[in-house]
């Protein structure tokens, strides 16, 4: 098997120790593995999307990057139906967004928010 190597953060590194305790992995490349098969069958799902679709977008950050999320947001205006803003715990925020509209469009939204590396969770559930 190849090896690939990668920096993590050290908040990153002990999510991945807990998750490898409390899901019984045997090790942290397991862990890792089990992650990236996730967000591998994730992304050939929404692949596959096409034509106009409902959408609900999560995505949690830090409040200091609240910009970026609003340039993100201004450029789908039209693709956001709702938007809910809440702050969960301590510097930590979560924006919701209803979506509505082209299956592309949904897709680069996301998209936008995932290669943002400030963002620490975005997830897409399509309706």
């Amino acid at each position: 098997m190849p090896i690939v190597s990668i920096s993590l953060t050290e908040e990153i590194l002990k999510e991945i120790d807990n998750l490898q305790k409390s899901m019984g992995f045997s090790g942290r490349s397991d862990a890792i593995r089990a992650g990236i098969r996730s967000f591998v069958a994730e992304e050939k799902q929404n692949e596959n999307l096409s034509g106009n679709i409902n959408a609900i977008l999560l995505v949690v950050h830090n409040d200091e990057y609240d910009e970026q999320v609003n340039g993100i947001k201004h450029s789908f205006e039209d693709l956001i139906t709702t938007h809910l803003h809440s702050k969960i715990e301590g510097e930590k925020c979560m924006e919701l967004f209803m979506l509505k509209g082209d299956a592309d469009s949904v897709s680069s939204i996301t998209r936008d928010f995932q290669k943002n590396k400030r963002m620490d969770t975005v997830k897409l559930v399509t309706l």
